[in-house]
């Protein structure tokens, strides 16, 4: 039992849905836009990062004493940051990647310093922290500012306790901006709680941005500030963005449809159509299959064509075989029936007929037996031409002509050669020896007394042919028998044994190289021309 096929607007359907799903499952599975999200909140950490150090070293420059100000802090050991040319703009971008940064432990709390705060930055961190707690309902950013000894002078808070006056020295982050240098890191977020509804403010993100940036003044480092925030997750942002979405889901869906649907008229349509004159083809319908008058597409007109092309061809083969079976069988149905009356009499009355008798009736065995072994040879060679390929053989046409010619001349046949030397045809010497040797004797037993003959080589009418047109003088072909010279078993010599299977025989040999042969008007006589594809000469030469 065959497997049921599945029908081509179906894999056209499952085609452009996977094609539609690709998009969704980037999203999901490769986590780009999950690190674009990354860098978003990066991005926003570094810019209240330099809010905060604004708002710092603007409170420095009133509550630090003006004599100590320029020996505050500690130098700053990192190299400065890439500057503009004029020394005004030094911006900070984004670095964290999902796929290539490594995501860090979760760090350990702040623990208790031992050391107090700086005066300077406790006073200006009391003046912070009412600003930052303010300002992350909005940012919804952890925010902790330290002094030159990673003691948090400014925090909005840990969420359980005050840890203002805790210590953030053992913080890689904070020790990295304490020498002057910006760091932004990854980290596991550890926490127990549940997932969060999509439409919570908490994003429940398994990842933690840190960003420490340096306060500095004058090449001197005074304290740094640290943030951390949850970037959005990729169920959020999509979430977020449900409405638009789900339009765009839904017009991708429509127009998956409508690519379906136009599929179906351009391809399925067409090819079961086509199917379908195949079928009618297959129950013996002739001229079923004709082609498509609208295809479609480039590629099924042309298979519609060629297979129209196909049919027609098999149409006229096998007609071919039902008329040369036909004119075979009649054929061979006379001289058997001469051979089997000759013998019935020869068996029934052959004691009492006269030795006269006796040969006459021999005679008429030996003459359908000729007949009957020429027809079968002439059938073997037409089943040869029809069978042959064409090969790589070359012959000079003038060449083959004046040889041909000089033999029949020799026989009696006058022969005149006209045309230009050095036309090489695609065809082999014996081959074309053949064909106008079969020609010539059709001129000599059809042609009458004194017919004279013409073989007449020249270039041909159309690009890369040769043609060589076989002329005579003589008795001529009927109107009624023009249309007919070329079928099998036509003559009008029966009589003496002809077979009519000559001018097929050459048809077809001609047809296998490439080339025809056609019987042209002419106001004596008659007028054959054969006409070949040129090629290269024996020496090489282009003809």
């Amino acid at each position: 039992m065959k497997a049921p096929r599945v029908r081509l607007r179906t894999v056209l359907l499952l085609i452009n849905l996977v094609i539609l799903l690709l998009p969704l499952g980037g999203i999901t599975w490769l986590r780009l836009y999950e690190s674009a999200l990354i860098r978003q909140t990066e991005s926003e950490l570094i810019a209240q990062s330099a809010f905060i150090e604004a708002a710092y070293l603007s409170a420095f420059e009133r509550l630090a004493p003006r004599t100590a100000r320029d020996r505050y802090g500690v130098p700053a050991t990192a190299p400065p940051p890439p500057r503009d040319p004029q020394g005004r703009w030094r911006p900070r971008w984004p670095v964290l990647d999902l796929a290539t940064d490594p995501v860090w432990p979760r760090p350990d709390d702040a623990a208790a310093s031992a050391r107090a705060a700086d005066p300077i930055a406790r006073r200006i961190g009391a003046e912070l922290t009412p600003v930052l707690r303010a300002a992350q309902h909005i940012t919804l950013a952890g925010m902790r500012v330290v002094d030159i000894n990673g003691t948090i002078v400014a925090s909005t808070g840990d969420g359980t306790r005050d840890d203002i006056g805790l210590s953030l020295g053992q913080l890689e982050e904070i020790r990295t901006a304490l020498t002057g240098a910006s760091v932004s890191r990854m980290r596991w977020r550890q926490s127990d709680a549940p997932p969060p509804p999509l439409d919570s403010i908490s994003r429940g993100t398994r990842i933690r941005v840190y960003v420490a940036e340096p306060i500095e003044r004058n090449g001197r480092v005074l304290g740094a500030t640290l943030l951390i925030r949850t970037p959005a997750n990729i169920k959020q942002a999509i979430y977020g963005k449900r409405e638009p979405l789900l339009r765009a889901g839904i017009g991708l869906v429509a127009l998956v449809v409508v690519l379906t649907l136009l599929s179906s008229l351009t391809i399925s349509r067409p090819v079961r159509r086509l199917i379908e004159q195949t079928r009618r083809a297959a129950r013996g319908e002739r001229g079923a299959i004709t082609p498509l008058r609208h295809p479609g597409t480039r590629e099924i007109a042309e298979l519609s064509d060629n297979v129209a092309a196909m049919a027609q061809t098999l149409e006229s083969r096998a007609q071919y075989i039902r008329d040369f079976a036909a004119h075979v069988s009649h054929e061979f149905k006379t001289p058997l029936t001469a051979i089997q009356g000759a013998v019935e009499l020869l068996r029934d009355h052959g004691d009492t007929m006269s030795a006269d008798e006796r040969i006459r009736f021999l005679d008429i065995l030996a003459a359908d037996t000729t007949r009957l072994e020429r027809l079968v040879r002439r059938l073997l060679e037409l089943a040869r031409a029809d069978m042959m390929q064409a090969g790589a053989e070359r012959s000079d046409l003038a060449a083959v002509a004046a040889r041909v010619a000089q033999r029949y001349r020799a026989l009696g046949l006058p022969v005149e050669v006209v045309g230009a030397p050095g036309l090489a045809v695609a065809i082999g010497d014996e081959l074309l020896d053949s064909i106008l040797s079969s020609l010539l004797d059709n001129v000599r037993q059809h042609g009458g007394d004194g017919v004279k003959v013409e073989l007449r080589h020249l270039p041909g009418d159309t690009t890369g042919t040769a043609e060589l047109h076989v002329i005579d003088d003589g008795a001529g072909i009927s109107t009624a028998n023009r249309q007919r010279i070329f079928e099998p078993f036509f003559t009008t010599a029966r009589a003496r044994g002809n077979t009519g299977m000559g001018l097929a025989i050459i048809r077809t040999l001609l047809q296998t190289h490439r080339g025809d042969i056609a019987l042209l008007p002419a106001a004596t006589g008659s007028h054959f021309r054969i006409r070949l594809p040129r090629s290269a000469d024996p020496e090489g030469a282009q003809a």
